[in-house]
């Protein structure tokens, strides 16, 4: 795989992670929230006076449903206006720790076994062949057997045509050949081949692409160059 491709799953895997984690803590909060609202309406009913006593905390503990709540919510009084009002809070840390972190937990572990997977296939690139007159962009010629293989040591299948022009990419200065050089030796008794060339250079292409980091541009229809992407 390409690795700007990988690069892009893996960015995504963090992303997807992160918005599960987050998307977990938020409804563990709205949850937690509910039930110190609740609880606290059922104790402000029960309550005879506007003081928050160590009987109001034990009233308040005893109406929360999430048992570990209890104990870490704390009430709060707002007496700056005239109106008595109590407010329950919870440190995040509780609630952090009451969310249920397992499909975060596998999302997280996906996105570390990618990340050691992109930097195994990038290990294998830099240790992989330097380029030279028989490897090129991820392309390897082997020439006694005459046959290209990948990056992964996978035969890359070419009609004889197609095998003909690779050849003479690889062995060309710079990787560029003329169309004219194309046509006389490929097509040698054609006058004009260059919609038989167009026809190769097209299903070629994809091909190359496929199988490597390289790709074949037109040089303002005079010539083709067969280059990194």
């Amino acid at each position: 795989m390409k690795q700007n491709h990988a690069a892009t799953i893996l960015f995504a895997l963090i992303l997807a992670s992160m918005m599960t984690s987050l998307g977990s803590y938020r409804m563990t909060a709205r949850a937690v929230e509910a039930d110190m609202d609740r609880a606290l309406a059922l104790t402000m009913a029960e309550q005879q006076d506007e003081v928050i006593s160590p009987d109001t905390i034990r009233t308040f503990n005893s109406h929360l449903q999430i048992a570990a709540l209890r104990g870490k919510a704390t009430l709060a009084v707002d007496a700056r206006g005239r109106q008595f009002r109590a407010y329950a809070h919870c440190p995040g840390a509780t609630v952090l720790g009451l969310t249920d972190q397992r499909p975060s937990a596998v999302m997280w572990i996906l996105t570390a076994a990618w990340a050691v997977f992109c930097l195994y296939g990038r290990h294998r690139q830099e240790n992989a062949l330097p380029d030279g007159p028989l490897n090129y962009g991820g392309l390897r010629y082997a020439e006694p057997e005459r046959c290209f293989y990948d990056a992964q040591g996978q035969q890359v299948r070419l009609t004889p045509m197609q095998q003909q022009l690779m050849e003479m990419f690889f062995r060309s200065p710079g990787h560029q050949l003329s169309k004219s050089e194309i046509c006389d030796a490929l097509w040698p008794k054609k006058t004009d081949a260059s919609e038989t060339l167009y026809a190769l250079i097209s299903r070629l292409k994809p091909i190359v692409e496929q199988h490597s980091e390289l790709k074949i541009e037109s040089d303002r229809g005079r010539a083709y160059i067969l280059k990194m992407k």
